[in-house]
């Protein structure tokens, strides 16, 4: 069925066949990225010395995500990984989605990346080629790390009486020497993420510790190269913390709901932006301050990869030749594919 002597060409045809129901979602020309920045294993990270002068990071670039519509039913809001913000390593994309009934991402395969998916609202089921399925809550989070290979399939739950699934997807790019692991998972439901409380259980600020540390609190998530996932609730206008985050670290936040002022700002960052923070040295963290009620967002930070992004489509390599090798191990189901045609999900057709 599967013929070796198929050119390049037709093997890029065929992943494209296989690859269309999730097409819309995953859509990324192919394109080098070159980062110069040295990378160490994240295995050590030195956390900051909460003791260190707090010195805050500045916004260096602030990019709207715009809400458009992805296929039947799904909206989705992306800011890195669209034309505006396409190179921040290690982060490869990052979708604010809202899935309606009727829309969900079917069986499709990943290679390269982790993927992060944390549910604001509602839930979502998933299932995989390697034998893992089940949900993710609201306040729950799904930590995949597809390493060399696996194929999943992510589908909505629509129930009565149930919000719509509503939630943030994350890709980070895996350091090269972990591209090629095998596939694993790390979930906690909403129970069992950590919260931090910078000013007492009774006071306005709260951080929902999804992986990393915040004022104590510890992530049990471990990933593949260092990255910190905090959702930041702050109850009431003009609240305040400061976040430690390791020095030469790229760091951002997502505006989903209210504003917030970053560092000596006096004018607040209006909601659905995503703001770039400056990692100069001697930088120890960031200040942050709740221009309204009930302001949230996502701050994340990761260490940067001293190595070029390839990707294509779900694919994330680093030379365009790992990209065509990938092409023909999905091709042949081989090299961590083995099931790419064999397997089908439950829910995919669901």
């Amino acid at each position: 069925m599967y013929k070796r002597a198929l050119p390049f060409l037709a093997i890029v045809i065929v992943l494209l066949a296989y690859s269309f129901p999730f097409a819309r979602q995953y859509y990324f020309l192919l394109f080098p990225q070159s980062n110069s920045t040295k990378f160490s294993s994240s295995q050590s990270v030195d956390y900051p010395d909460m003791a260190l002068a707090s010195v805050s990071r500045k916004v260096v670039q602030k990019v709207l995500a715009v809400e458009t519509p992805e296929g039947a039913g799904a909206l989705v809001r992306r800011s890195i990984g669209s034309m505006k913000l396409r190179n921040l390593t290690p982060f490869l994309m990052l979708d604010h989605f809202h899935v309606s009934k009727g829309a969900g991402f079917p069986d499709h395969p990943h290679r390269g990346q982790a993927t992060v998916t944390y549910m604001l609202e509602g839930s979502s089921r998933h299932e995989d080629s390697a034998g893992h399925k089940g949900t993710i809550e609201a306040g729950g989070v799904q930590w995949m790390c597809a390493g060399r290979g696996i194929i999943h399939a992510e589908m909505p739950v629509h129930e009565p009486g149930m919000p719509d699934p509503r939630g943030m997807q994350l890709w980070v790019d895996l350091p090269k020497q972990y591209k090629m692991v095998e596939p694993s998972y790390q979930e906690l439901g909403p129970s069992q993420i950590p919260t931090a409380y910078p000013e007492g259980e009774n006071g306005p600020v709260r951080v929902k510790v999804i992986s990393g540390k915040s004022h104590g609190v510890e992530s049990p998530v471990r990933p593949l190269g260092g990255c910190w996932f905090f959702h930041v609730i702050f109850d009431k206008k003009g609240a305040t913390m400061f976040q430690p985050i390791p020095e030469g670290w790229t760091a951002f936040l997502y505006i989903f709901k209210g504003t917030v002022s970053i560092g000596d700002e006096t004018i607040p960052n209006e909601t659905f932006h995503t703001l770039v923070l400056s990692a100069d040295k001697g930088e120890t963290g960031v200040k942050l301050t709740a221009g309204e009620d009930d302001s949230q967002f996502v701050l994340v930070a990761g260490e940067p990869l001293d190595q070029t992004v390839v990707q294509y489509g779900p694919f994330v390599m680093t030379t365009r030749e790992e990209i065509q090798k990938t092409f023909i191990d999905y091709q042949m189901g081989q090299n961590g594919f083995e099931k790419a045609h064999k397997w089908k999900s439950e829910i995919g057709g669901l």
